[in-house]
């Protein structure tokens, strides 16, 4: 059964058949979610998924996009919120130096603080970077947290590097984009037992329904593609992904 590692399901483009499309997944092959936040709104909707559906597991934390909102008092609240069950990651948290939504400045210390956070609670983080690879990179290499980088863009030569601090690797629909040729090289190239599948959805839906709004369900693209990649099978990238992520968040029972 295949583990998503980062959906967004408490996104509002889910509010009119969320629930149809969560009690679906199962039959789509599906096993497990882990449900990624991006600000403090999120952070409570995930854990309410978490409580509503057993297979959706829960990350909570500050996007950087949201990171101008943070104040040392959310930081409690986060805090107070992995004391629920299922709740196994602090994340999205990261830099976006693309966008810039919020200061540069107020992104490192909002980041730096859930690191601080996660490293206290012996949590995983779910690393969001966009053009701002260095200070990323800086950041991890002070905290030394365990994690995984989501949706990952970057080199071969930068995988090799995270996989060497441990980090997992996170790929989605992107490595079936015609023109996507980093994501490419590093699903041929990334150790099977540090790779992890995800959708990031309801964006970044792959091939053939690119376009469209993502879920799921349509992660065995994803894992057809990565299998032909490395001259494997489709089951065998669904499997060891799911163990893996099963390893990092600390789930302990079996699919």
């Amino acid at each position: 059964m295949i583990f998503d590692s980062h959906a967004h399901y408490d996104d509002e483009v889910f509010d009119h058949d969320r629930h149809e499309l969560l009690s679906g997944l199962l039959g789509r092959g599906v096993g497990r979610v882990l449900n990624c936040s991006a600000d403090m709104e999120g952070s409570h909707k995930t854990a309410a998924l978490c409580r509503e559906y057993d297979f959706i597991y829960g990350a909570v934390g500050i996007h950087p996009h949201s990171a101008k909102e943070y104040t040392s008092a959310d930081l409690e609240i986060l805090k107070t919120l992995t004391e629920q069950e299922k709740i196994q990651a602090i994340g999205e948290i990261g830099l976006d130096y693309h966008y810039d939504f919020s200061p540069r400045d107020v992104q490192k210390h909002c980041f730096e603080a859930q690191l601080s956070l996660a490293m206290e609670l012996s949590l995983p983080v779910i690393i969001h970077n966009r053009e701002a690879h260095a200070d990323t990179l800086e950041m991890l290499q002070k905290y030394r947290p365990k994690g995984v980088m989501h949706s990952f863009t970057g080199s071969v030569e930068m995988a090799k590097v995270l996989v060497n601090m441990g980090f997992y690797i996170g790929l989605g629909g992107m490595v079936t984009f015609k023109n996507a040729r980093k994501p490419v090289e590093v699903a041929a190239w990334v150790p099977l037992d540090h790779l992890l599948l995800e959708t990031d959805c309801p964006y970044l839906t792959p091939v053939p329904h690119r376009g469209q709004r993502n879920d799921s369900g349509y992660l065995s693209f994803v894992a057809a593609k990565i299998a032909e990649l490395r001259g494997i099978t489709e089951e065998e990238v669904i499997t060891v992904t799911a163990q893996n992520a099963n390893r990092l968040f600390n789930i302990q029972k079996g699919m």
